[in-house]
């Protein structure tokens, strides 16, 4: 176990056992009968450690140009999977910097070619035919939506394949393009329809992704219907139902009109996160891994609150840094014109390249403190929050689980990296 791993620790520093509320209702209305295993989920770890370890981490991130990116990555991540425990035993993330880093470099030479020759034949052809630049932009944009699912399937194999739960490993099987077709099928039906078929888009995919998804040599299933998941949308509808008489009373001059429309966007806000807790909840539920399946239960109210609580502390930390830097960049404005005005160039010179190092220095210290205090007050109780909440119910049969060969798939999460589409923690 590394250094970064929450259970050096200690395992019981949280004096928090997880949750023990499944109830024997629910163990006895399973179609297995009273021989089960009930695996509790809880999450080992404190904000102190993931804060000073993101702050480390971040830093040599800056004073390597990027580079540490990929260690920084791969130290977090063994320090979150270390954390969560299903029956007491803790999942493993085995990924190598080096293969990031690899894939990244293939990446960004996949994309300059891109950018260098296919946008350059678009623009020429743009010109040619319609005398402007706007049907290259156009195209060069839906050339790469593609790739941007494309990325994203690709980086849940590589995080599968380098993650093991009692030792035994997951994977994902290749079917990348098959998921980037799939999506944008799913995407444009959603927004022809206006919104009202994104649960079917959330379902669908869901269960591309899953149905590919190996625990050792059992196949995950999903089960279930995709209009289970309009329970989902409720608040997000209601709050468009808002923002709508918003929209009327605005357009008659009613005051009331911003009131409504600010209860519209804290409901819209709220309704995004239920739809995001509850679909997973109910998906969860409605997986199955040969005999084992799931139960979770995360609160959407309390995911929420993190949300709103973490996200408004790491704005108040990053408040705090802006305030002396602030004064700093007055201070070093107000030397340069008072040199200027005195005629000393040279020195008005040195104090513009000290306004920029102060400029370049604030920016990245936002940049640490927001990821720091993000990831102790947001990420790590979310991963705390739905680790708790989740059971595994096991027929006895995780023991005849066997391993599954390793996916080299040296290319890791580079086009994800490259692309910036959520491959982070």
């Amino acid at each position: 176990m590394t250094d970064d791993s929450p259970w050096t620790k200690g395992m019981g520093d949280d004096g928090d056992e997880g949750p023990k509320d499944l109830g024997a209702t629910f163990v006895e209305n399973t179609l297995y009968g009273p021989d089960l295993n009930v695996l509790d989920g809880e999450f080992i770890g404190d904000r102190g450690r993931v804060f000073g370890l993101a702050l480390k981490t971040g830093l040599l991130t800056v004073l390597t140009l990027g580079f540490y990116r990929f260690w920084m990555k791969t130290r977090l991540r063994r320090w979150y999977w270390s954390g969560v425990r299903v029956g007491g035993a803790p999942a493993e993330y085995t990924g190598d910097p080096l293969e990031k880093l690899l894939g990244f470099l293939i990446a960004v030479a996949f994309l300059a070619f891109y950018i260098g020759i296919v946008n350059l034949l678009l623009m020429f052809v743009s010109f040619s035919l319609f005398e402007g630049n706007f049907a290259a932009y156009a195209l060069s944009f839906a050339g790469v939506v593609p790739l941007w699912f494309y990325a994203r399937y690709r980086a849940r194999r590589y995080v599968l394949a380098r993650t093991r739960w009692r030792g035994i490993r997951f994977g994902l099987e290749p079917g990348a393009w098959g998921y980037a077709w799939r999506a944008l099928v799913h995407w444009a039906v959603t927004i022809l329809t206006g919104g009202l078929l994104w649960p079917r888009m959330t379902f669908w995919l869901e269960k591309y992704r899953t149905d590919r998804t190996w625990y050792g040599d059992v196949r995950l299933e999903q089960e279930g219907k995709w209009t289970m998941l309009y329970t989902a949308t409720k608040h997000v509808f209601l709050a468009a139902v808002v923002a709508g008489i918003a929209a009327l009373l605005l357009w008659a001059d009613n005051i009331w009109g911003i009131s409504v429309a600010l209860v519209a966007v804290i409901w819209g806000g709220f309704g995004l996160a239920y739809y995001k807790v509850k679909t997973w909840e109910l998906l969860t539920n409605a997986k199955r891994a040969g005999g084992i399946v799931f139960h979770a239960r995360p609160k959407p109210l309390r995911v929420f609150w993190i949300y709103v609580l973490g996200y408004g502390l790491s704005s108040f930390v990053v408040t705090i840094f802006l305030v002396p830097i602030g004064f700093m960049l007055l201070a070093l404005m107000g030397g340069v014109e008072a040199l200027a005005s005195g005629g000393a160039a040279n020195l008005t010179s040195l104090s513009s390249w000290a306004l920029t190092a102060v400029s370049i220095g604030s920016y990245f210290a936002i940049f640490l403190a927001w990821g720091a205090v993000a990831h102790a007050f947001v990420t790590m109780p979310l991963w705390r929050h739905y680790s708790e909440t989740l059971t595994v119910i096991d027929p006895q049969a995780l023991h005849l689980v066997q391993q599954r060969g390793r996916d080299s798939f040296e290319e890791a999460e580079g086009f994800a990296e490259a692309l910036d589409v959520g491959a982070a923690i």
